[in-house]
């Protein structure tokens, strides 16, 4: 288990605790009082630094290494089910964005979003979850199969943001990500986007419109990283922490400014701390929200998801 920074009073009661019990085990000393004591202590020291995270300490958690991906969700949540699909019939098959039909319950989805590698090998493969211009065209050609066949869309969003490289501005990054932002504005099936990881500029807005748009409690969604912002208006990324705040990126900003619908609760420490509570929380949520859709006419669906996003932002006549 790897600790972030800020976690690291935790680790030092979690290593001393063990190191109780080994006493107690290798001797003949009673050390139940100091065990209570050192439960008591580790409970309060996680209850403080976990209901006190700063943006930038949320930012770290989105990132943390043994956070749970897009693929570990789906392959959870749809177990034999999962059936991946690939390819955007064009120029390649893009291992940044996946995407596949899958089954919570009886009710069959098109799952789509962006996959992190987990080591050095797998992260080159999947290109840090930075999506080239055939990725986003990919999930689009998804996105219309669903809606052919009329099954709902559950997007999972966890990207540093769209593959900045020259070969894929020549490809088209930005018209193909505008292309899709266009698309599933008027999708005729429910689209549900969960953001489960790091949801940074057009690369999360590729694949982030919906009608309804959920956050786990620790991720972030913004225009820009802290460290890229820090680094325009800075030139530096030591403002980082100072960037974050002013972002507004957390959930509770977000729900605040009414930019995403919901908040869900991670277990305490990170949804890398408890899998299988976080997968059959999500799995709930997306059930819950697809009752609360699937009963609207196409023609409803789309004017709803028109008029969320129109009353977004503030702007003068």
């Amino acid at each position: 288990m790897e600790y972030l920074d800020f976690e690291l009073p935790i680790k030092e009661l979690e290593d001393k605790y063990q190191q109780t019990l080994l006493i107690g085990e290798d001797s003949d000393v009673n050390v139940s009082a100091t065990i209570k004591q050192l439960e008591k202590k580790l409970k309060a020291t996680r209850k403080n630094i976990y209901s006190n995270l700063t943006p930038w300490q949320r930012v770290q958690m989105s990132r943390h290494p043994d956070r749970p991906y897009t693929l570990d969700y789906i392959k959870n949540i749809c177990g034999e089910t999962w059936l991946e699909l690939h390819g955007d019939r064009n120029v390649a098959d893009d291992k940044a964005m996946i995407g596949g039909l899958g089954k919570i319950g009886d009710q069959t989805y098109m799952f789509i979003g962006q996959q992190k590698g987990f080591n050095t090998k797998t992260r080159q493969y999947r290109n840090f979850g930075m999506s080239n211009p055939e990725g986003y065209r990919k999930a689009l050609r998804l996105m219309k199969s669903a809606e052919k066949f009329g099954v709902p869309v559950v997007t999972l969003i966890d990207t540093p943001g769209a593959f900045p490289g020259l070969e894929a501005e020549e490809r088209g990054q930005g018209e193909a990500i505008a292309r899709n932002i266009l698309e599933m504005t008027r999708l005729k099936v429910p689209i549900i986007v969960m953001i489960i990881g790091e949801g940074a500029s057009g690369g999360a807005l590729g694949i982030g419109v919906g009608d309804r748009v959920v956050m786990l409690e620790n991720t972030w969604y913004s225009v820009i990283s802290p460290e890229s912002c820090s680094s325009i208006l800075w030139r530096s990324w030591e403002h980082k922490e100072t960037a974050a705040d002013a972002l507004k990126l957390t959930g509770k900003d977000m729900k605040k400014l009414k930019l995403v619908d919901e908040i869900l609760d991670e277990p305490e420490g990170g949804a890398h701390k408890n899998r299988e509570e976080i997968f059959v929380s999500v799995a709930k949520c997306i059930h819950r929200l697809h009752d609360e859709l699937k009963d609207l006419s196409p023609k409803e669906l789309v004017k709803q998801r028109m008029d969320k996003y129109s009353k977004m932002g503030v702007f003068k006549g």
